[in-house]
């Protein structure tokens, strides 16, 4: 089949900007993408930190103004002009909007900006116009998360039938559900849509507030999500769904979800240049080694017969710590040890932090962010602690498998989808996995994980089978681009039905 067009718009993407797993995501898959034999464009801010580490890489290929509101906004469009293996990176510049510190709200004091509307309904107006005026026709025009969201309603309402960008296809990818761009009612005059599309119940109404995500889930002609099962629970209940589960629930025949995948020449044991010692299934000494120091360094006694627990995560509710701190202490009890990365809620930090001082002997928190500690914890633990209120894909898990290091999950979207729980009796699985949403559940696989270490005939087998586990990106590329060809070949069909 013919070489498909994809502009991939993102808010966020590495090496160049990042805030979360959706930068991994775009920085991977697109260049993936390409080497398929794909040709794909990714358009992102030109934030500050971007100008600062590529600024003599980039080269200005256009210059125009978009109108937010009543205000006309400068802007211009750049190109990353170094040899890259993979897609061809794009930067919408806007000083006022994107020469900022942080990419969606001030890192001082963790509070969003206040006129977050105004910068992506620039953004997304501009990377139609970027389209435009390079001459370049998408197939595809894949958009992520709320803040690319404008796109799908500005092109069905605003491009004339007659424009080249109707015949794409968009497809809206959901990371998160829990951010969906709402905003003031009064911010609605400078999307420079008719009122008609804020009347109660219109594609952009929410409970009085306007609702980014839920405009571009009507508006787009696929939606996917990140991982199958997260497809299936944010239609099932207001939990999930978050308040858009019926809009998601009308379009159920439209809507699937693919895995997130792992680039393992970052992460995996035998790659991993931040670990002092790699290693690989058929030589596990490496992994013992890496214990030791990760033990070391937190300053912990060495107990290599009692199986530490690593957690990397945000600190706030979903990742589960309201059912850690309820157990905290009966955790502690048991023969384990456990070290914890992530930055997040204050009253989560204040926690840890007092935490560590009741349990000096068992307990470390290292309450920043550290990349080089992030890969030393995945590769010296022996369980990973991912007890998740929900999780739409999810990396760590993924990352654990590779490494040998038993995730103990509880079976929500993603990790349902990565990890299967461990059989005793049939000898099956690859790690530890829990279903209600309970601190006594927890707290029991926490105990059958401490019990299941000490054998160790039982435990290597579990940790080569998560070795075993494959979640490249070239898998889950090869899910994208399959779906991409069938809505080109559906659009197909149907201009041609039209006699277009």
């Amino acid at each position: 089949m013919d070489r498909l067009r994809i502009a991939f718009i993102t808010p966020e993407a590495v090496p160049f900007a990042k805030t979360g797993g959706l930068a991994d995501i775009s920085g991977v898959l697109p260049s993936i993408l390409t080497n398929m034999g794909q040709e794909v464009r990714v358009l992102i801010p030109l934030y500050r930190q971007v100008r600062e580490q590529f600024g003599q890489k980039l080269e200005k290929l256009s210059e125009f103004e978009i109108k937010v509101g009543d205000n006309g906004c400068r802007g211009g469009l750049h190109i990353l002009n170094q040899k890259r293996k993979g897609a061809e990176f794009l930067f919408i510049e806007q000083e006022d909007f994107y020469d900022r510190d942080g990419l969606y709200g001030d890192p001082t004091d963790g509070q969003d900006y206040p006129d977050n509307a105004e910068r992506f309904i620039f953004f997304c107006r501009a990377a139609i116009k970027s389209l435009e005026k390079n001459d370049w026709q998408p197939d595809i025009i894949h958009l992520n998360d709320w803040q690319t969201a404008l796109v799908a309603p500005y092109i069905k309402i605003d491009q004339p039938e007659q424009s080249p960008l109707r015949k794409s296809r968009i497809i809206f990818t959901i990371h998160n559900l829990a951010y969906q761009g709402q905003f003031d009612a009064k911010e609605f005059a400078k999307l420079g849509l008719p009122e008609s599309y804020f009347a109660a119940a219109g594609p952009f109404e929410y409970w009085g507030k306007i609702n980014f995500m839920k405009a571009a889930i009507i508006f787009a002609d696929y939606i996917t999500t990140v991982s199958p099962t997260y497809a299936r629970e944010i239609i099932s209940s207001n939990e999930f769904g978050m308040g858009l589960e019926g809009v998601l629930a009308g379009k159920s025949d439209r809507l699937s979800g693919i895995l997130n995948g792992v680039d393992y020449s970052v992460w995996s044991p035998r790659a991993d240049r931040l670990i002092p010692f790699r290693y690989f299934p058929a030589n596990l000494s490496g992994k013992k080694k890496n214990k030791l120091e990760l033990v070391r360094r937190a300053g912990l006694p060495i107990r290599m017969d009692s199986p530490l627990f690593g957690m990397i995560s945000r600190l706030d509710n979903q990742k589960g710590l309201d059912l850690i701190i309820e157990i905290f202490d009966q955790m502690m009890s048991l023969d384990l040890q456990f070290i914890l990365l992530g930055t997040g809620d204050v009253k989560y930090m204040q926690f840890f932090r007092q935490k560590q001082q009741e349990y000096p002997d068992k307990f470390k928190a290292y309450l920043e962010f550290d990349n080089q500690m992030a890969h030393l914890i995945e590769a010296g633990a022996d369980i990973f602690l991912m007890p998740s209120r929900y999780e739409p894909s999810g990396l760590n898990q993924m990352y654990s498998l590779k490494y040998g290091t038993v995730p103990l999950v509880r079976k929500t979207g993603g990790l349902a989808d990565s990890v299967d729980d461990f059989d005793p009796d049939k000898k099956t699985g690859t790690g530890l996995v829990f279903e209600k949403y309970a601190p006594d559940e927890l707290l029991a696989t926490i105990s059958r994980g401490v019990q299941l270490f000490a054998r160790k005939k039982f435990w290597y087998k579990l940790m080569k089978a998560g070795m075993a586990q494959d979640f490249s990106w070239e898998k889950a590329a090869v899910r994208y681009l399959e779906l991409y060809r069938l809505l080109v070949e559906e659009n197909r069909g149907e201009r041609a039905g039209k006699g277009v």
